[in-house]
């Protein structure tokens, strides 16, 4: 696979975090917290998972280097779990993508993590930096938009869901799926290329 681009690194990582796959979920957390305070809580927890996914991308080649990972190794797991994660997106499970959660104001789980930043977007970082760490603010920047969209998708999600339906919503969570499931074989293509090159 190519260098990817800042188009590209963006549309990943939009796809990785599935803002509008986490409405349903989001709007079930959000039923008890006042309407004055939603705003509030979206940009802790959007903030939260930038932070995470910021200090992976940053320390992503040191975190490598001391858990004796290669690049080969973490675009096969990226890939594994991409995939998992899109299974969950084109046959839904009764507990959402990420599985059940407890109910009230959430407090960086499950929205941050691992809604935003859970382990395929932490792997995604990891593996963009690790491709291409001269551009680091590049993928920086993809970043920091993603997360401005989930923020806003999150706090558009009541209006958002009652305009396109929950049908409308789930059929446009597997269609992303299936995007998703299709950039997380040719990862793992790429992977598996590149190990048995090195043999």
């Amino acid at each position: 696979m190519d260098s990817p681009t800042f188009l590209s690194a963006f549309i990943l990582l939009l796809l990785v975090t599935d803002p509008l796959g986490g409405i349903p979920l989001f709007v079930s957390l959000m039923k008890k917290v006042p309407k004055e305070r939603r705003w509030r809580v979206i940009v802790r927890e959007v903030s939260v998972a930038f932070g995470v996914l910021l200090l992976f991308m940053i320390f992503g080649r040191q975190f490598l280097e001391v858990m004796h990972l290669s690049q080969t190794s973490l675009g096969i797991a990226g890939g594994v779990i991409l995939f998992l994660i899109a299974l969950r997106m084109v046959f839904p499970h009764p507990d959402g993508v990420f599985g059940d959660s407890d109910h009230g104001e959430p407090y960086i789980v499950p929205l941050a993590i691992p809604l935003l930043a859970g382990p395929s977007a932490l792997a995604t970082v990891l593996l963009l930096v690790s491709r291409d760490p001269e551009r680091l603010w590049l993928w920086v920047g993809a970043l920091a938009l993603t997360m401005l969209v989930c923020a806003l998708t999150l706090a558009f999600s009541e209006k958002i869901s009652q305009v396109l339906g929950e049908r409308v919503t789930t059929a446009f969570e597997r269609l992303m799926g299936l995007i998703l499931t299709a950039i997380a074989v040719q990862m793992l293509l790429d992977g598996i290329r590149a190990y048995l090159a090195s043999l």
